[in-house]
């Protein structure tokens, strides 16, 4: 994934923490926040008590390779999704589907719907 569609700095995610809306299911919760830009960013939190860190990285590429899937789809906002315990345990299709249906109650995904990107 290319650094242009990561939060990166504390204050972007501070900021989406505290003017951002969130929703959540059982294995993640992401919080979102309406952005003036061309595509979508995206920070990715992964608990240490997932596991050490090649479990952590192992769940954080699963996520990115889901969000770079569906990045057509996805909304032009800022996000941080949020990992949370038992999502270690699951498979890749297990992960796309909770994502997918997250994604999908915070309003940043439109299945089959390709979002218009502003140039």
């Amino acid at each position: 994934m290319k650094k242009t569609y990561r939060v990166k700095r504390e204050r972007d995610f501070n900021d989406i923490f505290t003017k951002g809306r969130n929703v959540a299911n059982r294995r993640f919760v992401i919080y979102s926040l309406p952005k003036e830009q061309n595509h979508f960013r995206v920070g990715l939190s992964v608990s240490k008590k997932l596991g050490n860190a090649v479990m952590r990285n192992r769940i954080k590429r699963r996520i990115r390779h889901v969000l770079i899937e569906y990045a057509d789809q996805l909304t032009s906002e800022d996000f941080v999704v949020i990992t949370r315990k038992g999502v270690e345990n699951l498979s890749y299709q297990e992960i796309k589907q909770n994502l997918l249906h997250v994604l999908k109650l915070a309003k940043l995904y439109q299945e089959g719907v390709a979002v218009e990107k502003e140039s």
